[in-house]
This record gives C-alpha cells, sequence and structure tokens, in this order.
C-alpha cells in the first residue's frame, strides 16, 4: 500500500484550510485517511506561526515507514529540518517571456548561420575535391 503524506481540503468555498495526513496514494483527496498529522492555513501571513502546524515526531515516524511526502508537505518538513527538499531549477521560466522569446529567436538565427556555414564550408570541399581529380 503506497502510503503518501499530503494536504487534504477543508474549510469553505473561498476560504481554504488543510489537514496535513497520512493516506493511501489512491484514496481521494479529501477522503479516507490514515492519520492526521496537523493542519496548514493559506489565509496567515507567511510570517505567523499558526499558518502550519504539525507532530514532528509522528510526521519522522511516518517518514521512516517510507511515507512519500507531497511537494507542498515537503516543503514544510524542509522548513521544520525534518526533511531535505531538492531544489528545483527552472532559469528559463524565472526569466520574463519578452526575453525567453527573444533568447530562442538568436537561437534559432545562430542554428540558421551555423547551418549555413557549414553548407558552405561543405560545397568549398566538394570544389577543392573536384579541382584536385
Amino acid at each position: 500500500m503506497p502510503v503518501v503524506i499530503r494536504l487534504a481540503r477543508a474549510g469553505t468555498k473561498k476560504r481554504p484550510f488543510y489537514h496535513i495526513v497520512v493516506a493511501d496514494s489512491r484514496s481521494p483527496r479529501d477522503g479516507r485517511f490514515i492519520e492526521r498529522l496537523g493542519y496548514f492555513n493559506p489565509l496567515l501571513p507567511k510570517d505567523k506561526t499558526e499558518r502550519v502546524k504539525f507532530d514532528a515526531d509522528k510526521a519522522k515516524a511516518w517518514l521512516a515507514k517510507g511515507a512519500q511526502p507531497s511537494d507542498r508537505v515537503m516543503r514544510f518538513l524542509d522548513a521544520a529540518g525534518i526533511a531535505k527538499r531538492e531544489q528545483r531549477s527552472n532559469p528559463e521560466k524565472a526569466m520574463p517571456r519578452k526575453e525567453r522569446k527573444a533568447m530562442a529567436e538568436e537561437a534559432a538565427k545562430a542554428a540558421e548561420a551555423a547551418k549555413a556555414a557549414a553548407a558552405a564550408k561543405a560545397k568549398e570541399a566538394a570544389a577543392a575535391a573536384s579541382a584536385q581529380a
């Protein structure tokens, strides 16, 4: 049974509140769970301590048993110093769209120029080979 530590949504419409739960990965997001570890209230400011609360000992125990945390829960565990989250790197995503477009156009022009240079070089080599023969 693949076990995950994830967020289960609670709260009302437009007022999200999440429970941090341990659940079977095949069960629905807000459905059956094995154990509730804590909660996450995204409406509170990031500097408030009540924004995220969970039982660190229970989380460590479930991680030791092989439970896989979701991306968001992994962020919470990393902030608490329980697990180390791998940094993701997508430098293109960080760039504004205009710059990405300009870079793509420059790369296309450079590729086209390289292709033309290779064709010219091949033509010269062919001409040199026919001149020697």
